[in-house]
């Protein structure tokens, strides 16, 4: 039963550009002009969107092809200045004295599929010495609050959680904030992306943390990482932060962004629900023995009304995967006392423990693209528990099949309910964003909608070429299926440009997204 299933990439786009296709975003030749702004020190605040982050790191091409970058080589045609990147020292990415901080995915063939694979850490952590002096602010991991957090460039702070090693590597002192290391650069313009990752890490985690919006908590330093943080804390703390920019001696114009809808990204979208084919040789001539195995669990769903619950698997067409699912009221000691008189106390005991809560997926939930590494397999760690409650190897292991004997865990899927709350959160810190925008009078970047475009099916068109959010093929979003491509950042850029043009009647150019890399294909 070992890997009944595999994700493969495929589908790579043949011709990604056609002559006969009808051209959008056309990018003119114009006269560049400044309008009612001043570009001559821009700055840009935020998180990994901002950096450049890409394929699950920080490294020097990719902070070279950020969305900052692109737009400050934009605005030099209207007398923008220097933009200095706190460059990576290599290409790989990664900190090897820190834990955590692998070097970034690259495509590798593997069992004769294409499949992101990390590479080794570049280096150690490297303090830069123009600290202090960066125009691209852009923090990965940054959540909200941590711009105005005084402390978050601390070396020592990382010890105890409370500091960023990225903003540690240029920070201009050790009781600085994001914010206030901007404010002393005397902006005259300014980027403000945030708040991503105050729902994203729920959601990435398959919906692990708290939702601070229903618990009412509005003091983040008791904040979990996967938490999804109270709207009066977003709103209040990129509050603070803007207040600073816009009060500093050059009285700074600016454009903030909002949220896109987190779910659309490849890293929801690539797995399917039901990925369990009946015409794959590991999985198919086991369906029958399957199905017996889940027949009297079936009975016990079918008797107290949970015949939703009931896992069946077909051999007609692709199944759904097994899951957990810690809403649904938990049925162990229901299961143990009906299963016990049939198939005995202990094994009648096991069952109650694993299936309890568990239902097969359906189209509504979402897995996330880690979990393609391990449906089908063997839990190995799963098999020695097992074993230590007296099961025999072999019967351990026929227990201990991811989404199909063991129930994919909550971190490789995000349900129809937790899907529901991240988006709420998205949508409450987008109304307070376009409440920031008008009491400050900055340009709105419409993140949400332009992103809602991409992930469609007819993506977004530059002369031709279409980018869409499909992993890998759409050409938009890097390997971790999370951030974005150099074609992606430019896409990103062109929203910036044409919000900022709209409000501040300057002419800066678009940029053409096919002259930026995509993924590099072996």
């Amino acid at each position: 039963m070992k890997h009944i299933n595999k994700l493969v990439l495929v589908a790579l786009a043949a011709t990604m550009f056609n002559c006969n296709d009808d051209f959008e975003h056309p990018i003119e030749d114009i006269q560049v002009t400044k309008g009612d702004a001043d570009f001559t020190t821009y700055i840009a605040l935020g998180n990994s969107l901002t950096s450049g982050y890409r394929d699950n790191a920080l490294y020097k091409s990719g902070q070279e092809n950020s969305y900052p970058n692109i737009i400050a080589g934009q605005m030099k045609a209207a007398g923008g200045g220097e933009f200095k990147i706190p460059y990576m020292p290599n290409e790989t990415g990664g900190f090897t004295n820190l834990p955590g901080f692998p070097g970034k995915l690259v495509l590798n063939i593997v069992n004769g599929a294409l499949t992101p694979v990390p590479t080794a850490a570049g280096g150690a952590l490297d303090i830069l010495a123009d600290k202090g002096k960066f125009q691209n602010m852009g923090v990965p991991g940054a959540k909200s609050y941590h711009l105005i957090a005084p402390g978050y460039g601390s070396q020592a702070g990382l010890t105890t959680g409370t500091a960023n090693p990225y903003f540690v590597r240029f920070a201009s002192s050790a009781t600085t904030s994001v914010v206030a290391d901007a404010v002393a650069q005397k902006p005259t313009f300014f980027s403000y992306w945030i708040g991503n990752n105050d729902v994203l890490g729920y959601a990435t985690s398959g919906g692990v943390g708290v939702d601070h919006n229903e618990t009412g908590n509005v003091k983040p330093e008791t904040y979990g990482s996967s938490d999804i943080s109270n709207v009066n804390v977003v709103k209040a703390t990129i509050n603070d932060g803007i207040k600073a920019l816009v009060g500093s001696e050059k009285k700074p114009k600016g454009g903030i962004a909002n949220i896109p809808s987190v779910t659309s990204i490849p890293y929801f979208t690539t797995v399917p629900y039901a990925p369990l084919s009946p015409t794959n040789p590991s999985f198919g001539p086991m369906i029958d023995q399957l199905n017996s195995t889940f027949a009297g669990l079936n009975q016990v769903f079918d008797a107290v009304g949970a015949s939703d619950r009931k896992i069946v698997f077909s051999k007609t067409a692709a199944s759904a995967v097994v899951i957990k699912d810690k809403d649904l009221p938990n049925l162990s000691a229901t299961i143990i006392t009906a299963l016990t008189p049939k198939i005995g106390a202990a094994k009648a005991t096991l069952f109650g423990s694993i299936y309890g809560q568990a239902r097969q997926a359906t189209a509504k939930d979402l897995l996330v693209l880690t979990s393609s590494s391990v449906i089908g397999k063997v839990d190995t760690d799963r098999v020695k528990e097992l074993m230590l409650l007296g099961l025999s190897q072999a019967e351990a292991g026929q227990l201990a099949v991811s989404g199909v004997t063991h129930p994919l865990v909550d971190k490789y899927v995000l349900t129809a309910k937790e899907t529901a709350k991240a988006e709420a959160a998205v949508v409450k810190y987008n109304a307070a964003i376009a409440e920031l925008a008008t009491a400050y009078n900055l340009a709105l970047v419409d993140t949400y909608t332009e992103m809602q475009k991409l992930s469609s099916k007819s993506g977004i068109k530059y002369y031709g070429q279409t980018y869409t959010t499909t992993f890998v093929s759409g050409g938009a979003f890097s390997l971790d299926g999370v951030h974005l491509t150099g074609n992606g950042y430019a896409i990103v850029a062109n929203m910036f440009i044409d919000a900022i043009n709209r409000k501040y009647h300057s002419t800066l150019r678009n940029v053409y997204p096919g002259g930026y890399p995509g993924i590099a294909i072996p």
